[in-house]
């Protein structure tokens, strides 16, 4: 099966409400294909081992993906796109030297560079293929197999890391920014319009606690030549009952972009009377503080392409920042280019994918270097 094949079937498989199916097939090819260890936990991760030795090195994917656009699911019956594709399956297309449909760039692509070059290496060390579930979610599967003991030394996450430096370059990825989704809500007491001053104004309180938002210093770091910057941003607001009332309550959601050992002070709010701070979500960022590793994948890369990738950073947030935060070296290898993923002409490279695959094997290959 060649690596487009096997993208293909990959891809088609739909795995954006219940990932089960495309779970099924990773498992079914690997212990087909290869003569692994193979595992599939509780939360319906794929874990493939092999080999042996002081350190184990993983290719890291996940193969659930976002909902797909109505043009990017097979409905033969009313002649829509999809022909030879059944009925709910994911459309999958050549053309123009790429494969076009969900998930093909985020990240079955990947995740099929990352099954053939697990079992075409002869590694020094222990291998391990990984596909999670849940990543696009906030990293439930990941999450889920840290906890149960999945740890890794280093890791190449097959997120996308293509045309960051150049065009037609995949670059090696080696921080990422994480984010921080909270809520702030603040509370008032409710009271007729006509007599404002017997009630306390919840919005007011909530625009106090904005104003302490903007007035936050947002940390920066510097990595691999670039400075990573952290954001603040307000991004909705909701408050009040009535047009004549006093609102009573008032909540503010903020999206915090973070970036590697710094938070902004956004607890600070919570010093401001009537104001409650709660943290909805956080997807750590990333760092590889080991620069042989980094070295090595980029000397992998480099032999696998024509362009000079370059250690770079990444704006979004990815498993990677789950294995790191667990202790795991990550470096960020993988096809989809800026923009590429989630959309509804999602796409990828055939040639990007095929120099990712060479790339996996020579680090599987490569690694650890002595």
């Amino acid at each position: 099966m060649t690596l487009v094949e096997l993208t293909r079937d990959l891809a088609a498989i739909p795995s954006h409400e219940d990932a089960t199916a495309a779970g099924d097939f990773l498992e079914d090819w690997l212990r087909t294909e290869t003569d692994a260890a193979v595992t599939r936990d509780e939360a319906g991760n794929v874990i493939a081992r092999t080999g042996t030795g002081a350190e184990t090195l993983a290719l890291v994917g996940h193969h659930d993906v976002v909902e797909p656009a109505a043009s990017q699911v097979a409905n033969p019956d009313a002649g829509a796109a999809g022909a030879g594709h059944d009925a709910g399956e994911y459309v999958v297309e050549e053309r123009d030297g790429r494969l076009y449909g969900r998930g093909t760039a985020d990240m079955k692509g990947a995740l099929a560079a990352a099954l053939l070059a697990f079992r075409e290496a002869d590694p020094a060390e222990e291998l391990v293929f990984a596909s999670f579930v849940g990543e696009e979610v906030g990293g439930v599967g990941a999450r889920h197999a840290i906890d149960d003991g999945f740890a890794p030394d280093y890791a190449v996450v097959g997120e996308g890391s293509t045309n960051y430096s150049g065009r037609d370059v995949t670059d090696v990825a080696v921080a990422h920014k994480g984010r921080r989704g909270s809520t702030i809500t603040a509370r008032g007491t409710a009271a007729h319009a006509s007599e404002a001053d017997a009630g306390e104004n919840a919005i007011y309180r909530a625009t106090a606690a904005v104003d302490r938002v903007r007035d936050l210093e947002v940390p920066a770091v510097d990595v691999a030549g670039e400075t990573l910057e952290g954001r603040l941003t307000v991004t909705e607001i909701e408050g009040g009952s009535a047009m004549n009332v006093v609102p009573a309550r008032c909540t503010v959601t903020v999206d915090e972009r973070t970036v590697p050992g710094e938070r902004a002070a956004l607890e600070r709010v919570a010093d401001l009377e009537g104001i409650e701070w709660t943290v909805d979500q956080d997807l750590p960022p990333m760092r590889c503080e080991d620069r042989a590793f980094a070295d090595a994948v980029r000397a992998a890369a480099d032999a696998a392409q024509a362009g000079e990738p370059e250690l770079v950073t990444k704006p979004h947030a990815t498993d990677a920042g789950w294995l790191a935060e667990a202790g795991t070296e990550c470096v960020i290898y993988g096809p989809s280019e800026p923009g590429e993923a989630h959309t509804d002409d999602e796409s990828v490279s055939i040639d990007v994918l095929e120099r990712c695959r060479e790339t996996y094997r020579r680090v599987a290959e490569q690694w650890p270097v002595e």
